[in-house]
């Protein structure tokens, strides 16, 4: 994904080009030939412009709500990861030394590990491992006291919500908006852009002014879009922070 400076220089590339655009053709077509269609060239831009105004809107609302459930996704997975080492208190002590071990390196993985990885494009592994032996660690629990085989169930309740978590968690890093749908976004603003350089002004620099401003705000849009589409990538992304809260109060 794009750091702040290359998204600036993408607004600013989109911008000189509309601006570009609006030069060119205010001298290939005089604004007062094209002010004798703006009865027509007025109602396309008015619809025109609604409509991929409702498809940005609609787009930038969808990606920000699956931004929001990756982030209350990667809090519930640490939730139960710091549930996990806190019911290991109820099992014998040799279970009880190795299970909060693993769950501290678990979480050592995760923010060493796995948020790097996930910010390059890749599938972190490590932290599957221990999450496999956190498991088997429990199925090998002696059996005890009443209360330590609640602990037991419980625990591996917190368990089973930690990896479905993480599933959703890697499922999450790898899905994206389809082609499709960023075909229709860049064609839809490339063609309102150009429908707003058509309308014929007698203020030129009003005319542009507007054009700039159009062509900033689409510019922004899809950035937006673009950036928040990979929650875990660019400069906008969910970070570890839930992990780290709970590897100190593990510690």
């Amino acid at each position: 994904m794009l750091s702040l400076a290359e998204n600036a220089g993408v607004v600013a590339l989109v911008v000189g080009l509309s601006v570009a655009l609006f030069v060119v053709m205010d001298r290939v077509w005089a604004w007062d030939k094209r002010h004798q269609h703006n009865d027509v060239t007025g109602w396309q831009l008015g619809i025109l412009g609604t409509t991929y105004a409702v498809i940005l809107g609609f787009m930038l609302y969808a990606v920000w709500t699956d931004f929001d459930t990756a982030t209350q996704n990667v809090e519930m997975e640490a939730n139960s990861l710091t549930n996990l080492y806190r019911l290991a208190d109820g099992l014998p002590e040799a279970s009880r030394v190795e299970l909060q071990k693993l769950a501290r390196d678990y979480a050592v993985k995760v923010i060493e590990n796995d948020w790097p990885e996930m910010e390059r494009g890749g599938r972190p592994v490590e932290s599957v491992g221990l999450a496999s032996k956190m498991e088997r660690v429990l199925i090998s629990v002696p059996e005890g006291s009443k209360s330590a085989g609640l602990a037991q169930d419980h625990a591996m309740t917190e368990l089973s919500a930690m990896t479905t978590c993480r599933r959703t968690r890697l499922l999450e890093n790898a899905l994206s908006l389809p082609t499709v749908l960023w075909f229709v976004l860049i064609v839809g603003g490339v063609l309102t852009i150009v429908s707003s350089c058509m309308f014929g002004s007698q203020n030129r620099f009003l005319h542009g002014l507007q054009v700039v401003f159009f062509s900033l705000m689409v510019g922004l849009a899809l950035l937006a879009i673009a950036d928040i589409n990979k929650p875990f990538r660019g400069s906008v992304h969910v970070g570890n922070d839930a992990f780290v809260r709970a590897l100190e109060n593990m510690r």
